[in-house]
């Protein structure tokens, strides 16, 4: 009996740790958050994410691939003029912090032809984003984005920490603070 008390005990102490610790990463979020990121929805706890297989340029790529890593997941579309204009800032944030704690994911959702998203990008010059696709926008539905850009930011173990919906300039001081800050802290 005292074996179950104990570890009653000590898993309600873990769970606890681990509620404390979102609520101190929702505050340092909310802190750093300014001017254009104002509207960024930081969540209390992180949310699961469902598995999903996307379509990458060497085949099928999950989420899952990117654990261990702060992930700014970006969905956008070929048609979409706000995306246009948000991509490069999302470029340069990969450029900025891009490697083995962080990565930016452009997730072309809906249909969206191969050929399509390599002129967009050859358009506007960006070569150094993890561009996947999702032709039936499943990830999208079963996350709730409604329209585009949605950008969502995910923790190590591929949870949505924050979200936010419309373009922004992800490359601003906010921005970069609040990536700096995730990756430093471990996230």
């Amino acid at each position: 009996m005292k074996l179950i008390w104990s570890a009653l005990l000590y898993t309600g102490l873990a769970l606890g740790a681990n509620a404390v610790a979102a609520s101190e990463l929702q505050q340092r979020i909310e802190a750093l958050k300014a001017d254009g990121f104002k509207a960024l929805a930081v969540h209390s706890e992180p949310k699961p994410l469902p598995e999903a297989e996307l379509s990458g340029p060497d085949g099928t790529v999950t989420l899952g691939d990117y654990r261990g890593k702060i992930v700014v997941l970006n969905f956008w579309a070929v048609w979409c003029a706000p995306c246009r204009e948000e991509m490069p800032t999302l470029s340069a944030l990969q450029e900025e912090f891009g490697g083995d704690d962080f990565a930016v994911i452009a997730l072309a959702t809906g249909p969206n032809a191969e050929p399509a998203v390599d002129k967009f990008f050859r358009e506007i010059g960006v070569d150094n984003l993890d561009v996947l696709r999702d032709p039936r926008a499943g990830l999208g539905r079963a996350t709730g984005v409604m329209g585009l850009p949605v950008t969502l930011i995910l923790d190590r173990d591929g949870a949505e920490l924050a979200r936010l919906v419309g373009p922004a300039d992800w490359h601003s001081g906010a921005a970069r603070a609040i990536v700096a800050d995730l990756v430093g802290a471990g996230g």
